[in-house]
């Protein structure tokens, strides 16, 4: 019997990247929920945010999955401490792979963003998750600037492109280099494939933690 996993996103984006990475993953459906007006509410600061993305995993957890993905880092700090319905439905945080691979390297490294609403709460999480773990990590964020509103408006080309040339101009730095948001993926993985320059991104070993999780 396939499992369920529900996935809740900030933006329509991040569906065909999840579809890609679970493609051969047939003893797992997805199904997705997005809701972008909680990331524009962030950058307004506006109240009662935790709330409204808590009933939004209350009605996935409706929906008899057998365990959660949360794809966007915002929403994953917004629900810090929250508690469910139903808790043994776990809830898979997508950046704590991520923030498992950044924290077992020893060098220094850039974390590009190219939403500054999201760059806060990732580098927040991540200070938190080597704490408890008495890591100490050297990272910097970087911003692409003026970027995310390509992808906003559907010219993932242009987007792409901005992101390997910034990837192509640090490279030089010898730092290990890394994207923080699934909307960076494809131009992350562009850019290992022609330079073998390894470029961490949320996706890595993701799929693996999830089958452990919901087998």
């Amino acid at each position: 019997m396939r499992k369920k996993l529900g996935c809740l996103h900030a933006h329509c984006s991040n569906i065909e990247y999840i579809e890609q990475a679970f493609q051969s993953a047939e003893d797992i459906e997805i199904l997705h929920f997005v809701d972008p007006g909680v990331i524009q509410h962030v950058s307004k600061g506006s109240d009662g945010l935790a709330r409204k993305v808590k009933e939004q995993i209350e009605w996935i957890i409706s929906c008899d999955v057998d365990a959660i993905l949360i794809t966007c880092t915002n929403y994953i700090a917004l629900l810090e401490g929250e508690t469910f319905s139903n808790p043994l439905i776990p809830i898979i945080k997508i950046d704590e792979p991520y923030f498992e691979n950044i924290c077992s390297k020893q060098q220094p490294q850039i974390i590009l963003f190219s939403n500054p609403a999201t760059v806060e709460g990732t580098m927040a999480r991540l200070h938190q998750y080597a704490k408890q773990r008495g890591i100490s990590v050297d990272v910097e964020a970087k911003i692409i600037e003026h970027t995310f509103e390509l992808i906003m408006q559907g010219k993932k080309e242009a987007y792409d492109e901005a992101i390997l040339r910034t990837l192509h101009t640090l490279s030089a730095e010898q730092k290990f280099l890394s994207v923080a948001q699934l909307s960076m993926v494809d131009a992350a993985q562009r850019f290992e494939d022609h330079t073998v320059i390894t470029i961490l991104h949320p996706l890595k070993s993701l799929v693996d933690i999830v089958k452990r999780t919901i087998k």
